[in-house]
């Protein structure tokens, strides 16, 4: 790879430090967003996410084992400590004091979500979409962390080192890897049948200009063909996923990824509303899913777009 130029660098430097104060903004957000009394009264009753119909039995027993310990514990007490750690993780983000240490508590503890009040995703049954939404957050840190990105628009004194270039591509490998899972259940029969009914349920109980603005979405696609759109899903997602994994037309498929997340997101998830108390994921205590998404293009944009290619690469981008 060429040399990077003291100014690109620092503007990279720069621009992984934005995002990353974005990423602690929308954490901003969810902490508030938990504040609700009712986040905390309904916190241990989340956990059922694992054994709900259709979760293989290992789940369950998992499940059922970890709302026990948060029993023993106490759940409202470790409710209180989520949103503690929630603030704290949003602190960090901000200001990029205490990372990559807190980074990297960000990681394990949005996994444990993911396990828990997450269901893993699942249960991955017909009607399934995604692996869920804590997955994403997890994978957001491992960006912050090797990105180095608290050394740009930071309160931070850490002294300088070089990106290890080896780490920002494994996290666009898994990040392609989510995004070929999304695209798997978006094949599915099911999906491609049904594709307009996922943001016929994102009304309830949305404003009325977020209604309207699904509503006028699910106009057009139903003049389109909902079994046309759902192939477009299909097809947009498997070709994301395929550019993100080979590492290859990052450039344009970087923007292309950022337009499709919003879209997905300002539709079948409601822009993340209505906040429902007590509620975990979407519709509930936090921001929403495929936004996060966009956190994870962003911080490859900043990758991409200011770090200069080989020569005999810039024609192949």
């Amino acid at each position: 790879m060429m040399k990077t130029s003291p100014s690109l660098e620092l503007r990279r430097k720069q621009a992984f430090g934005a995002v990353r104060i974005l990423y602690g903004l929308i954490w901003l957000i969810n902490t508030w967003l938990q504040l609700d009394p009712a986040y905390s009264m309904h916190f241990l009753g989340t956990f059922s996410a694992d054994w709900v119909s259709g979760q293989p039995a290992w789940i369950a027993s998992y499940g059922h084992w970890m709302a026990q310990l948060v029993q023993l514990l106490g759940a409202q007490y470790v409710a209180y400590a989520t949103i503690a750690l929630d603030a704290i993780l949003a602190a960090s983000l901000i200001t990029g004091i205490g990372v990559p240490l807190l980074a990297w508590v960000g990681v394990i503890y949005n996994l444990w979500l993911w396990s828990t009040v997450g269901g893993f995703g699942g249960p991955y049954t017909q009607g399934a979409t995604d692996p869920g939404t804590a997955i994403i957050y997890a994978l957001c840190f491992l960006f912050v962390v090797w990105t180095r990105s608290w050394e740009g628009l930071s309160f931070s004194k850490a002294p300088h080192r070089p990106i290890y270039a080896p780490a920002i591509h494994t996290a666009r490998i898994l990040f392609g890897i989510l995004w070929a899972f999304d695209a798997y259940w978006k094949w599915q029969p099911y999906f491609l049948t049904h594709a307009v009914t996922y943001l016929q349920q994102a009304l309830p109980g949305e404003p009325a200009w977020i209604a309207a603005y699904i509503g006028f979405f699910i106009s057009v696609i139903t003049w389109a063909g909902p079994v046309l759109f759902g192939y477009f899903a299909a097809i947009m997602e498997s070709i994301i996923a395929f550019y993100l994994i080979i590492g290859r037309g990052l450039r344009w498929v970087i923007p292309v990824g950022i337009a499709y997340s919003i879209g997905v997101w300002t539709t079948a998830e409601g822009w993340g509303a209505p906040f429902l108390p007590g509620a975990t994921a979407n519709k509930g205590d936090v921001l929403g899913t495929t936004n996060i998404y966009v956190i994870a293009f962003l911080f490859l944009a900043a990758w991409v777009y200011f770090t200069p290619e080989p020569r005999s690469n810039k024609s192949k981008r």
